[in-house]
């Protein structure tokens, strides 16, 4: 107990002890119930015994409230009880975040506005690596019957290394020797996926834990395996190339669809987690525990699609056309609107793809903790976290043969605005659909292209050591006490992709084709045509023809961090006015080198742009932050508290921008009516420095006991930089060759990655959890939590400095801020029954999605509102007593993920990944 708590007397030490939030005694999985036994209460007062859906609200409660720092907390409960498939689902339903859906699942996580790369994420505290290109964490690779607790920092703690700008997640695993007895549960889930779309899936999530003491609780370990194994239902995704102008009997009319594609996409996922904790602690002196954590995650994923362009026309590089340009043949109108109609002139392609993604994650800690002294304790801590990243991505395209160009037989198609399409060939027909470059995708007949073949290869690693000092202070009239450390950390990640051209084995012309294999067709929008799997397709049906375009030399760099921290934190415990006041005052000083290998590449020395040479390019920087941070807490009474905290915050740079790479190119422009020619380039940039802010948060929280509480916040960040894409003038003479073609000057235009002028960014959050017994005894059991932010940012990125999907603007918002995110849950937790509704609501953001190369690209995706339902009943006594059954049904409503371009109607996508249905058995001991 703080002094500040033994302030308020007798009354309020008495309240404290009545908490019902005590040590638990029940193992944690994903879909098992937790129930927590209390702590021998006083004699006077009866025990008290929470369990179910209340017992994970109220640990949360209780995390909040007695927290320095201004967080968000999930409990083991939560997680288990929740309908949710991944810790990313609950993360979701917190005040201030949101989630954007990937293949139907919450993945990438933004908190307060900002994008997932601005969070940081640590595992018992410490900083994990990533198998994407980017900083953030994927949620995924972290099964939630593995995880205890999730705590959100939305103001740092300075002795928490490695937190980000927008915020920090730190997951944590049981921790063995804070349970009374051994405790042990299995589960398993049945799971129906993709109900009501083209074909649904099927699978199963099942995990066992153990948790155990020994030597008069002196060794306590903890063991969980997790596995997840399902083929997710084959969702049908609808892609517009946009609409356009054509000219029909004379008049400029509106068509709807300059081009499109259907596809139909379907995922195979298996996962396998596991996680182990082994904790010593002989003596009140000292404690030592050592964690483990491993994850292993292969997805292979099927697409089968049919593109057409329309009102378009495909050119080779030397700018002539593949096939005649499309023209509007027939057509009804609505004023100047195409509502339906018919092009002639259209080679359509079908596309048969694969990708097979193999990620290995692990994480090893080792703490130890020594009282050396009455008041002094020296801590070390070891971290290593590795990850992995295999795969094969494979692409074909088919469609109608030729023998030269402009000999392809050529289709009608037929359209109507409401996504139906008729063409006049039969598709289906593996007579008429070849394998072969449809339309010179490549770089034309002397470059043919019938697929492409891409091998993803990703490594990151991470070892880092902390050394902490902390003193405890019994009579300071300020500080209860104070800590100061260091933490250095190494980092390296590479990134490659190997990339290759498809082509028809032992063609002998860049338009040869090949039969497709198999009998199998697929029909979407009306469009039926000819599907097969190309997974064993190389060396039977293609040959791999190596390319090494600038592009690819872009994906393949190392970085390396060298991070050295210095840290002092003193613990606020103290009276302002007679009112009790605690919090933290802290400082961190961090040193960082950093270095990059990439390569640069002169466009203009090209034999041919699939073959273009390049050199190893190195460079790096140094930089030193500065990070203070102030957190307090006045508390009211002993159930209002107001916080406030001030604090300068950093998230560094994403590890793609920071590559040393270059690309030099020729390039011509108009000046007065006069073709010139400029060197121009686009690069990474390795003296990248951080995105910083000083940040600004106050809050308001009302607590009914461990119950229920009811809270406002409001924040604002000054972002003093930011990282925007910029076109500068720069001089390439050190990046000329011999070879080079000579320009009059050597200064031309670069677009890289720099260090920008930031902008604000504020918002406000409303919460709420109350249980309605609160309200009228009668409803005991039923209860509720609902949160609302609304978020706004001045600031603007210019489209000139980043990829995006069809958006014409001359700026986009940020990306990740929905202006409007709320979250709704009813439950009901009694007598063994339970039921849950949760809804999450956010309005339109501008969102991250990979483009066709690989990379990541902007796009503004519809907001969506996402509905789950959980049932169950847990025995609770006889011979079955600790089983219990749960029935799910995640997103009940079937909500689409919709991509646009420049405005709501102007639809780029519209998927539809429909519901998953689940039912399970859980016991525990």
């Amino acid at each position: 107990m703080t002094k500040s708590q033994d302030k308020r007397g007798s009354g309020t030490a008495a309240f404290f002890r009545i908490s019902p939030v005590a040590v638990g005694c029940t193992l944690l999985i994903a879909t098992t119930c937790a129930s927590a036994q209390q702590t021998a209460a006083p004699q006077t007062l009866d025990t008290v015994v929470v369990t179910g859906i209340r017992k994970g609200i109220e640990d949360a409660i209780v995390t909040k409230k007695n927290s320095n720092s201004i967080i968000e907390s999930i409990s083991a409960e939560d997680i288990g009880k929740l309908p949710d498939t991944s810790i990313a689902e609950s993360i979701a339903r917190l005040p201030g975040i949101a989630a954007q859906r990937t293949r139907g699942r919450a993945s990438q996580i933004s908190i307060r506005g900002m994008a997932p790369d601005y969070a940081a994420t640590l595992l018992n505290g410490r900083e994990q690596v990533t198998t994407g290109d980017s900083r953030g964490v994927e949620f995924d690779q972290f099964p939630g019957e593995l995880i205890s607790k999730v705590d959100i920092y939305k103001s740092p703690d300075a002795a928490l290394v490695g937190h980000g700008l927008s915020g920090t997640f730190n997951m944590q695993t049981a921790r063995p020797l804070a349970f009374k007895q051994r405790a042990a549960a299995v589960n398993y889930r049945q799971q129906k996926l993709g109900v009501g779309t083209i074909s649904e899936g099927d699978g199963s999530r099942a995990s066992v834990s153990y948790i155990d003491n020994f030597a008069d609780r002196t060794i306590g370990i903890a063991l969980g395996f997790a596995r997840l194994d399902e083929t997710t239902g084959q969702t049908e995704r609808f892609d517009s190339w946009g609409g356009g102008t054509t000219t029909f009997n004379g008049q400029t009319v509106n068509v709807p669809y300059n081009g499109f594609g259907l596809f139909a996409d379907q995922t195979k996922q298996t996962r396998d987690g596991a996680m182990a904790v082994l904790q010593f602690k002989p003596n009140a002196n000292f404690e030592s525990a050592v964690d483990v954590y491993y994850s292993k995650f292969d997805q292979v994923k099927s697409t089968k699609g049919f593109q057409a362009p329309l009102n378009d026309s495909w050119l080779d590089p030397a700018g002539n056309g593949y096939d005649k340009p499309g023209t509007l043949t027939s057509a009804t109108l609505s004023g100047s609107n195409v509502t339906q109609g018919t092009f002639n002139n259209v080679r359509a392609v079908i596309r048969n793809d694969a990708e097979d993604l193999k990620d290995r994650l692990s994480s090893v800690g080792w703490n130890n903790k020594l009282k050396f002294a009455e008041d002094w304790m020296v801590e070390a801590d070891l971290n290593r976290s590795t990850a992995k990243r295999r795969g094969q991505i494979l692409e074909t395209t088919a469609g109608t043969a030729q023998s030269a160009l402009n000999t392809a037989q050529l289709d009608t198609m037929q359209f109507t605005d409401g996504r139906s399409f008729t063409p006049g060939l039969n598709y289906t027909d593996r007579n008429i659909v070849k394998l072969t470059d449809v339309q010179g995708w490549g770089g034309g007949v002397n470059s043919p292209q019938a697929g492409y073949s891409k091998l993803p290869n990703v490594n990151d690693e991470l070892n880092s050591g902390k050394v902490v000092l902390h003193r405890a202070l019994k009579d300071n009239a300020w500080f209860s006490g104070y800590q100061f450390g260091a933490n250095y950390t190494e980092r390296e990640k590479t990134r490659a992709y190997i990339e290759g051209r498809l082509i028809i084995a032992g063609g002998t012309s860049g338009l040869a084709s090949a039969a497709m294999p198999g009998s199998d067709t697929l029909t979407l929008s009306g469009v039926s045509f000819a599907t097969f799997d190309p997974t064993n397709a190389i060396g039977s049906v293609y040959q791999i023809a190596p390319k090494l375009h600038p592009d690819i030399y872009n994906k393949d760099w190392k970085v390396q961090e060298k991070l050295t921290t210095a840290f002092a934190k003193a613990d606020i415990d103290t009276e302002l006015l007679g009112m009790p006041v605690r919090g933290n005052l802290g400082l961190q000083i961090v040193g960082t080198k950093q270095n990059s290998t990439g390569f640069n590449v002169d466009r203009g020395n090209c034999p041919s742009d699939q073959n273009c040479p390049a050199l190893e390019s190195k460079g790096g920087t140094r930089y030193t932050d500065v990070l203070p941070s102030l957190n307090l807490n006045f508390e009211l009474s002993a159930d209002q508290i107001v916080r406030l905290g001030v604090s300068r915050v950093m998230a560094r740079a994403n590890l793609n921008e920071m590559r040393a790479s270059l690309g030099l190119s020729v390039s011509t422009f108009n000046e007065n009516g006069v073709q010139r020619e400029i060197y121009t380039g686009d690069a990474g940039n390795p003296a990248l420095e951080p995105t910083r802010a000083n940040a600004f948060d106050i809050a308001y929280e009302k607590y009914f006991g461990t119950k229920a509480y009811v809270g406002v916040a409001g924040f604002y960040k000054d972002l003093r930089t930011y990282v925007l894409r910029q076109s500068v003038p720069f001089d390439f003479s050190s990046y000329i060759t011999p070879s080079t073609k000579k320009l009059p000057s050597n200064i031309g235009a670069l677009t890289m990655p720099l260090n920008g002028n930031g902008g604000k960014l504020q918002g406000v959050e409303l919460s709420a959890s109350l249980p309605f017994s609160m309200l009228w005894r009668p409803l005991d059991g039923f209860g509720m939590q609902a949160n609302y932010s609304y978020t706004d940012s001045s600031v603007k990125l210019l489209l000139g400095g980043v990829t995006v999907d069809g958006i014409s603007s001359v700026d986009i918002p940020l990306p990740g801020l929905s202006k409007n995110v709320s979250n709704l849950t009813l439950y009901y937790d009694k007598y063994g029954f339970s039921a849950r509704v949760a809804a999450r609501k956010r309005s339109d953001f501008i969102g991250e999605v990979s483009s066709f190369t690989g990379d990541k690209q902007f796009t503004w995706v519809k907001g969506d509102t996402v509905t789950d339902v959980q049932l169950g009943y847990e025995m609770q006594s006889g011979m079955f007593k600790g089983l219990s059954l749960v029935f799910q049904i995640n997103n009940v409503t079937d909500e689409p993920f919709i991509r646009y371009a420049n405005n709501p109607n102007d639809i780029r996508e519209n998927t539809k990944y429909g519901k998953t249905y689940l039912f399970g058995l859980n016991y525990k001991l």
